[in-house]
């Protein structure tokens, strides 16, 4: 009856990259967005930036003539 040698450099490695891996999918789940969502995020925030620039009152034309 022999027992099964394991190198613990390898083991310590692959555990390693387990727990790493886990950890990668943990924030593939809570940070994970696709293209699509980004790119309509992003026209989003254009369109808002637009729509308040348009509402921005110029200081030049609130003066009284005369």
């Amino acid at each position: 009856m022999a027992a099964e040698i394991v190198n613990l450099r390898q083991y310590r490695k692959e555990k390693q990259r387990q727990e790493r891996e886990r950890t990668a999918e943990q924030n593939r789940v809570r940070f994970g967005r696709d293209k699509a969502q980004r790119r309509e995020d992003e026209t989003d925030r254009r369109r808002s930036e637009q729509d308040l620039d348009g509402k921005q009152i110029d200081p030049e034309s609130d003066k009284p003539a005369g």
